[in-house]
């Protein structure tokens, strides 16, 4: 889409189109190469617009991938939900497997979880961070629902339970994508094998001892 095209907008409806043009760009750039390294320049490219133009939809890059985050919060909440809601009873170790495979399957998101606190937040205006938070928030009272249905969890042991798998996929998406360089090195030395990290099964495993070590059950065992 060309600059022209963007400037002669000016309805509600092409600014929206404007904005959802920026967003599929970051989102694209953001899978292709790793959020950390996208440029505003980068997607001001591949929309057709000048950078400056830009600025007049989003106030910085960290606003663009912090709306990512945010719809990557409601699609993972929705998926994983989506799966808990057709167990009539699950253990622990299930509710890891579910938990773990909805966010290994998002490796994007993954990043933007990475990102969200050490970079996004901090380039923002409050009122962005705020709208941010209370996305988060009312997903995880949504996904709190099915693991107190499930596990008996209370709402500090949701909290807990999300903030761990959450940032602890982040962390192991970036453990997990040292890039080609650095790969080649753990995998040539057998000594540095344990840098070579798969996010999914190492996420089961700490998750599981997490709600195990909470003391929670089954539904069908607190029936």
């Amino acid at each position: 889409m060309s600059e022209s095209v963007f400037q002669r907008a000016r309805s509600a409806e092409a600014k929206q189109a404007r904005e959802e043009a920026i967003l599929d760009a970051a989102r694209t750039l953001g899978r292709q190469c790793g959020v950390r390294d996208v440029t505003l320049t980068d997607i001001a490219a591949v929309v057709g617009m000048h950078k400056s133009a830009l600025l007049r939809y989003f106030e910085t890059k960290e606003q663009i991938f912090l709306e990512l985050t945010a719809e990557g919060w409601r699609q993972w909440s929705a998926d994983l939900r989506g799966d808990l809601e057709r167990r009539e009873h699950a253990t622990p170790a299930e509710v890891a497997e579910v938990i773990a495979g909805t966010l290994a399957a998002r490796p994007m998101f993954c990043d933007l979880l990475a990102q969200a606190p050490l970079n996004l937040e901090r380039n923002v205006s409050a009122e962005s961070v705020r709208s941010f938070k209370l996305v988060t928030l009312h997903e995880i009272e949504l996904i709190g629902g099915e693991l107190h249905r499930l596990l008996g969890l209370t709402e500090l042991q949701t909290v807990d339970t999300i903030a761990t798998a959450t940032s602890l996929a982040g962390a192991l998406w970036q453990m997990a994508t040292p890039g080609p360089r650095l790969r080649e090195l753990y995998t040539s030395d057998p000594r540095l094998s344990h840098a070579v990290v798969e996010v999914e099964p190492r996420l089961i495993r700490v998750l599981a001892a997490f709600l195990t070590g909470l003391g929670v059950g089954s539904s069908a065992a607190n029936a």
